[in-house]
């Protein structure tokens, strides 16, 4: 840079030195107030093209040597390794010995256990002997009369007869013989009672089966007779008294219906009662 210098005298004296620039410092001048006048950082990116790249270079290289230097100064063998936390120390505390205390053996009076009752021993029932099936009894052959009298109104099933009474044509199961209110009439035969009951049509009837499917047929009796079903009867005893009991025969004279069945099935009295 070059400076041109020139004396100025004074009236009186000479008082100072005044330095004038060279034009070559003029315009060196104008180009730092015009590059004063420029934005940060077109200032900062023209220094970093000019010399300040170099300068940064030099920062980076001195930096990287630094750090060099420090990391093989760390692994230097000469330097002993600092102990990290001290000398650790272990105490070994020995587990005390637990002594069991002697038991003294006792007297144990053992518990007697109760003794197991025997089980009762169920004694089998004698089995059942079978009771032999009772041989059914024969029909009687003979029966009795069980009143005497007049026969009112025969046996009739295979033609019918006129009934006064229901004043229609009918078949007639039974035989009607007269007899007066009152009148006993017995069992024709020995036998067991069957039923008793009060008919609506015939009245208060009993009748007595005598096994081997023969059964007898006592009605239009009074209206309490003198036994009852399940009793036991011998031949010509009293079952009851002749009454008027049944509505179907109420229009003829005192008398007692009497009828047979062999099997279910109606039969003539008159073939078997005694002449």
């Amino acid at each position: 840079m070059w400076y041109t210098f020139s004396l100025v005298e004074s009236q009186e004296k000479f008082s100072s030195w005044q330095v004038y620039p060279s034009a070559r410092v003029s315009t060196i001048g104008s180009e730092v107030l015009n590059s004063m006048k420029k934005p940060f950082t077109q200032r900062f990116g023209d220094f970093i093209e000019g010399k300040g790249f170099y300068i940064v270079l030099l920062l980076c290289v001195a930096a990287i040597g630094l750090s060099g230097w420090y990391l093989f100064s760390s692994f230097s063998p000469d330097q002993e390794e600092a102990a990290v936390g001290g000398q650790a120390q272990i105490t070994v505390t020995p587990t005390p010995k637990v002594t069991a205390p002697a038991v003294t053996a006792e007297h144990v009076v053992p518990t007697a256990k109760p003794t197991a009752k025997p089980k009762a021993t169920a004694t089998p029932a004698p089995a059942a002997t079978p009771t032999p099936a009772a041989t059914p009894a024969a029909a009687p052959t003979t029966y009795l009369w069980p009143v005497r009298g007049d026969i009112l109104t025969a046996y009739s099933v295979d033609a019918l007869a006129y009934d006064p009474t229901m004043a229609d044509w009918r078949a007639h199961t039974g035989v009607d013989i007269a007899a007066n209110a009152g009148t006993e009439v017995r069992a024709a035969a020995a036998g067991t009672v069957a039923s008793v009951t009060s008919d609506v049509m015939m009245g208060t009837t009993v009748v007595l089966d005598h096994g081997g499917g023969m059964t007898t047929t006592y009605a239009n009796l009074a209206s309490v007779p003198t036994v009852e079903a399940g009793d036991t009867v011998s031949s010509g005893d009293i079952l009851g008294s002749v009454g008027n009991t049944a509505i179907a025969e109420s229009a003829l004279p005192d008398h007692l219906h009497f009828s047979m069945d062999k099997d279910g099935a109606p039969v003539d009295p008159l073939s078997y009662l005694t002449k």
